[in-house]
């Protein structure tokens, strides 16, 4: 290795959005992330839908299912009156 060509190797502190810190080595200071491994989805099992635009509501309207008229039954035929109940008195 040619000497002075390669970056520092320093103590690096990472810290999450969610507020997770950890410390490791890089040849950057500090960094910032957005999603890290205690609170990823594929890790924990829990789903975080990041909406910023309206995109999720705009999918869910576009492709919710539609309540369909079946048209293979027939037309509601007229009701048949209903049977007397017995003891009572038809008028």
């Amino acid at each position: 290795m040619k000497a002075s060509i390669h970056p520092d190797y320093q103590l690096t502190t990472i810290t999450c959005a969610c507020g997770e810190v950890i410390n490791t080595r890089s040849t950057v200071l500090t960094l910032r992330v957005e999603i890290c491994s205690k609170c990823h989805p594929l890790f924990t099992g829990r789903q975080k839908l990041i909406d910023t635009e309206g995109r999720v509501d705009r999918f869910r309207r576009k492709y919710q299912k539609k309540p369909t008229a079946d048209t293979s039954a027939p037309v509601a035929a007229q009701a048949e009156p209903l049977a007397a109940v017995p003891g009572e008195v038809a008028s």
